[in-house]
């Protein structure tokens, strides 16, 4: 299929598929006249990196998983694992951010040493 129908099926534009395509994410290949064809299951990968940026994975995390999801055994428990060790380091994250909005306040309620040295 053409960009422009993939663009129409997956609900993104020519130039996010330009871009996932120059990212290394999707692959076309280049017909006589230089216009981009997609395999039909592009539509698929397409759906999976979109859903995958709207769970919090950045498009450098999905296309080091694409290689060992695509050739999965079981590419269910292999989605399901990249999902758990997100989850986990988002508690790490959580934590940290606890930990930071903690000393803020901590800050907040002492007086702020440089307000006696004005000059």
């Amino acid at each position: 299929m053409r960009i422009g129908h993939l663009a129409a099926v997956t609900g993104v534009s020519c130039d996010t598929l330009r871009f996932y395509e120059k990212r290394g994410l999707i692959r076309a290949a280049r017909g006589s006249n230089g216009y981009r064809r997609y395999a039909p299951e592009t539509v698929q990968l397409v759906g999976y990196i979109r859903t995958a940026q709207r769970l919090g994975f950045s498009l450098t995390e999905i296309g080091e998983s694409l290689p060992a999801l695509w050739n999965a055994a079981h590419p269910d428990a292999a989605v399901a694992q990249l999902l758990t060790e997100k989850v986990e380091a988002i508690e790490v994250r959580i934590a940290e951010l606890e930990g930071l909005k903690k000393e803020l306040l901590e800050r907040a309620a002492q007086l702020c040493p440089l307000a006696n040295r004005r000059q």
